[in-house]
């Protein structure tokens, strides 16, 4: 195996350790340590696939990225604006 293949199996890792955590009730969907899992997997992944293609596999990856990343911004705005309306009431 390659360093890249090594990179992809990292990135799976992360995605479904993310996934399994989410099962186990470890993880709630809003958590930000479940979306920064899913994000360095999914660009780990894309990194082994930029070596060792594939078009689907790249596809999926790439929106992954940018589910998450959607994801993560959400909810920032959703904890930022929660701040707000705790401090005025």
């Amino acid at each position: 195996m390659d360093i890249f293949q090594w990179i992809g199996f990292v990135g799976m890792s992360f995605v479904v350790a993310a996934y399994l955590f989410l099962q186990l009730d470890k993880y709630d969907i809003h958590s930000i340590q479940y979306q920064i899992l899913n994000l360095v997997g999914a660009i780990l992944l894309l990194i082994s696939l930029c070596v060792h293609f594939n078009l689907g596999s790249f596809i999926i990856e790439v929106f992954w990225i940018a589910i998450t990343i959607y994801g993560i911004f959400k909810n920032l705005r959703k904890r930022k604006n929660e701040k707000i309306n705790t401090f005025n009431p």
